[in-house]
């Protein structure tokens, strides 16, 4: 698997767990580069749509304080084929990782409050010991600041030994983030192709990544996983397969989710919308 989605761990003192496979199983015993700068426009008023929600961090215990985005103040603009949630005027998911400014502790928010008594004694052996403090933005974060504490978060869950589903939810957000940052960037900066590209290739290798987990997941974890029940999931996996060109598997998982008794018409009907789009992908390759 490919390291470039662990590219800013180095950044963060958390270099050594760049190593080794996302996915790798515990033994069983276990039971016992610098950013790209980019020029970011921001949206007017992202500040105004935020608060600071207080936390304590389950590692360290110490108290401290999470820009998080007040409720009814984005508005939903459209979900994208892999259920990406596209908000006005703020990206909701910049804010979705918790990260303890003090110990480097970091979680998406469904998973911060809850680590199990060995996977914070993993934290605390990998993270804390080495964590360098990260200074995030005062008013509201950028998608470095984003991609930065994603990173983060990605770092504490190989550290913990996390589920493949945390694990692959995390690489699905990151892509998101990653198309997030894409939709800003300066198109009249000199360098806009080439970080575009970079941008582009970094969601790819996510996306792959958050395939490869969930498949794991939906073969050894229940339901609902990552707050979706089993159509939903099987649909989200086509759609990732769809997008880096596994067709074969995407085909497979719109038969499964079409012929689903408990898909909800809304899944099924997305689902088809999805298999058009593999048909006719298919039919244009087939003509090149």
């Amino acid at each position: 698997m490919a390291t470039d989605i662990f590219s800013d761990f180095g950044n963060l003192g958390l270099g050594d767990l760049a190593q080794g496979d996302l996915f790798a199983e515990p033994e069983r015993e276990e039971v016992k580069k610098a950013p790209a700068v980019v020029k970011e426009v921001v949206q007017l008023g992202e500040k105004d749509l935020l608060f600071d929600k207080s936390y304590t961090c389950p590692v360290c215990e110490n108290a401290f304080k999470n820009k998080t985005i007040r409720t009814g103040k984005n508005r939903l603009m459209r979900i994208e084929r892999d259920l990406r949630q596209v908000y006005t005027p703020v990206d909701q998911v910049k804010y979705d990782v918790v990260a303890c400014p003090i110990c480097g502790y970091a979680a998406l928010t469904r998973y911060f409050n809850n680590p199990t008594r060995m996977q914070i004694e993993n934290v605390r052996k990998q993270i804390c010991v080495n964590y360098r403090p990260q200074i995030w933005g005062e008013e509201y974060y950028t998608y470095e600041d984003a991609k930065l504490r994603f990173q983060l978060a990605l770092a504490n869950a190989k550290a913990k030994m996390a589920k493949s589903s945390e694990k692959a939810y995390l690489c699905l957000k990151m892509a998101w983030i990653m198309r997030g940052e894409r939709d800003v960037l300066d198109r009249n900066s000199p360098d806009y192709k080439q970080i575009k590209t970079e941008n582009e290739a970094l969601e790819k290798s996510f996306l792959k990544n958050a395939l490869e987990g969930f498949v794991l997941a939906r073969q050894k974890e229940g339901y609902p996983m990552c707050g979706m029940d089993e159509p939903t999931t099987d649909y989200l996996l086509a759609a990732l397969a769809f997008e880096v060109g596994d067709y074969q598997t995407a085909s497979k998982m719109v038969s499964t989710v079409l012929l689903s008794h408990s898909a909800s018409s809304h899944i099924k009907d997305k689902t088809r919308e999805l298999k058009d789009e593999i048909v006719e992908t298919v039919k244009k390759m087939a003509v090149h």
